[in-house]
């Protein structure tokens, strides 16, 4: 009776077993970060808001906030002996607008801010406005000058002006770094955050217990996914900012890119901390307003941080967002180093390390 013979494993077959080799393509994080990608390109919705949106939002406010002649300043001029004189010589100059109105209308018109100032005829002549809004006080000034030269002023002193208007200095090249924080900070909370509660909710990560993964390479494949659209994503911002309106990148584009990537992380691991405990969208969605709204109000997207009371200023300071906008403005429109920025980096290396780390070890699959 013949024994069989041991054949050899057929060329090509797999090899099974403790031992045997996986390529790439059986990596467990390659094919969820795979899958993630996939879903967020099936999605239009998904790529609207991160590609779409801040274009069109950076272009709705770059053209509202263009470059263009300062308007002149609104007043009015309260009714008695010497209004008339009053309006005609302020008509001639091209940074007033005399606005008419009947006497019981202009403290009301002032009040609601339709005009900056109210001229009241008399001796003395008597300029009623609020203080505490710059219109009015820049309101002040050009009214104050156009009557005083009328009446026969000179300057006492000759001066020239030198008018400057350039890239760097303009709401636009202020916005657009704000813009591509924000969007960063969205990505990061929305896309992995809400994401990741809807899967739990769809009892989606019951079944990816039975897979060969664990949860560190479930809540990795989301950090790199961000990362390889954020490869695409900047670029874009950034070439989009500066072909339509020419903001200037003075710095390293490399040490742009690596903030943005820093900020990536930073967002991606408070994301998935935000996600780790959550067990439905509205529970995540509600976490999630509360971790941005703060930011997206104080961190100076639209506006300067700087406006805060010096009392709230190191909470400001504290914000990852704070750190990412602070860092590529001053990239993008000051030439800064990365010696600069460094503190700024060292915030956000913290956030990602920090909240990766504790989200790793809170996460349930249910």
């Amino acid at each position: 009776m013949t024994e069989p013979v041991a054949r050899p494993p057929a060329s090509g077959a797999a090899e099974c077993g403790p031992g045997a080799r996986h390529g790439l393509g059986d990596s467990p994080l390659y094919q969820l970060t795979l899958a993630r990608m996939r879903l967020f390109l099936r999605d239009p919705g998904a790529v609207f808001w991160t590609f779409g949106f801040p274009i069109l939002l950076s272009l709705a406010l770059g053209i509202a906030f263009r470059d263009r002649p300062p308007e002149p300043v609104v007043v009015a001029v309260q009714p008695g002996p010497g209004a008339a004189d009053i309006e005609s010589q302020l008509s001639r100059s091209p940074e007033v607008k005399v606005k008419e109105l009947p006497a019981g209308s202009i403290d009301q018109a002032l009040r609601m801010g339709r005009v900056a100032l109210v001229v009241v005829p008399g001796e003395p002549r008597t300029y009623r406005f609020d203080p505490k809004h710059p219109e009015g006080r820049l309101a002040r000034l050009v009214v104050d000058d156009v009557l005083q030269r009328a009446a026969g002023r000179k300057d006492a002193v000759a001066v020239t002006e030198e008018h400057q208007s350039q890239p760097g200095s303009r709401y636009i090249d202020f916005l657009l770094p704000g813009l591509i924080g924000l969007n960063i900070m969205s990505a990061g909370m929305w896309g992995i955050g809400y994401v990741i509660v809807e899967t739990r909710t769809r009892k989606l990560l019951k079944r990816m217990v039975a897979t060969p993964m664990n949860r560190g390479h479930f809540l990795l494949s989301f950090v790199l996914m961000r990362l390889f659209f954020l490869v695409i994503e900047l670029p874009v911002l950034i070439g989009f900012g500066a072909l339509v309106f020419a903001v200037p990148v003075r710095g390293s584009l490399l040490l742009l890119v690596g903030l943005a990537v820093l900020g990536a992380l930073a967002f991606s691991g408070i994301g998935l901390l935000v996600a780790s405990r959550a067990r439905n969208t509205q529970t995540v969605g509600g976490l999630i307003n509360l971790v941005m709204i703060p930011m997206f109000i104080g961190s100076g997207v639209f506006f300067s941080a700087a406006n805060f009371p010096d009392l709230v200023q190191p909470l400001i300071r504290l914000l990852p967002l704070t750190a990412l906008n602070d860092a590529m403005r001053a990239v993008m429109l000051e030439g800064a180093g990365a010696l600069q920025v460094a503190g700024e980096a060292l915030n956000l290396a913290l956030y990602a390390v920090v909240t990766f780390a504790l989200a790793l070890k809170i996460f349930r699959w249910n």
